[in-house]
């Protein structure tokens, strides 16, 4: 913490608050007590903008004119000195009589989250299209495919298929021709957590819906 000057004691009530979010932040977090009689900082934790108690305030930290009905400001977005994105709130203090005497303002470091974003987004982006190739005969990779594009245009979740949504799933592989390939009813029992006389069961019922 950095204090060099005695902290009003309307606003020193606030630091071990201040102290708090600090430390569970750190490093990512800068924490500041602003006092707003005389538009300096009255004290700052973690203080990576270079800033000291003492120095001006500035109206970047959202110091002006505070209405008496607010009691927070933001959450607002700033670039710290070095470049570095961050995602501020600003708490306005008030005393006993309602009037607001200080700041309690955190800057937290969202650039490591930028990074991370980016990262993610490198390996999880569109891929390119499948080879051909590589996936004509892939009988079992067609089931998967259309197992999850089916539950995902119907809005439901695999553990939660009634005897009839398996029904109507069975259906819907068998129109793709997805039944024709040897093996493929043991396979889809074990995506569906069913047994291959249960598929068969769910084919039965769902040709006698069908006759077609």
């Amino acid at each position: 913490m950095n204090i060099e000057q005695p902290v009003p004691f309307s606003l020193g009530m606030h630091a071990p608050s201040a102290a708090a979010i600090s430390a569970l932040l750190y490093p990512h977090a800068e924490v500041v007590l602003h006092d707003l009689a005389s538009g300096r900082v009255a004290a700052i934790w973690n203080a990576f903008s270079g800033r000291t108690a003492g120095t001006d305030s500035l109206i970047e930290d959202g110091l002006g004119d505070v209405d008496e009905r607010v009691s927070v400001l933001g959450p607002y977005e700033k670039i710290g000195p070095d470049g570095r994105r961050l995602k501020s709130v600003s708490a306005v203090l008030r005393d006993v009589d309602g009037r607001a005497t200080g700041l309690l303002c955190i800057n937290l470091d969202v650039s490591r989250i930028d990074d991370a974003v980016k990262l993610l987004a490198a390996f999880a982006g569109t891929p390119e299209p499948r080879p051909p190739a590589l996936f004509s005969r892939d009988w079992r990779e067609e089931i998967n495919a259309a197992l999850h594009a089916w539950l995902k245009a119907s809005g439901l979740a695999l553990s939660a298929l009634k005897r009839a949504d398996r029904i109507a799933l069975v259906a819907a592989l068998e129109e793709q021709g997805l039944f024709k390939t040897r093996n493929a009813v043991d396979h889809l029992a074990s995506l569906i957590g069913a047994s291959r006389a249960s598929i068969y069961n769910y084919l039965a019922a769902a040709r006698r819906q069908d006759p077609a």
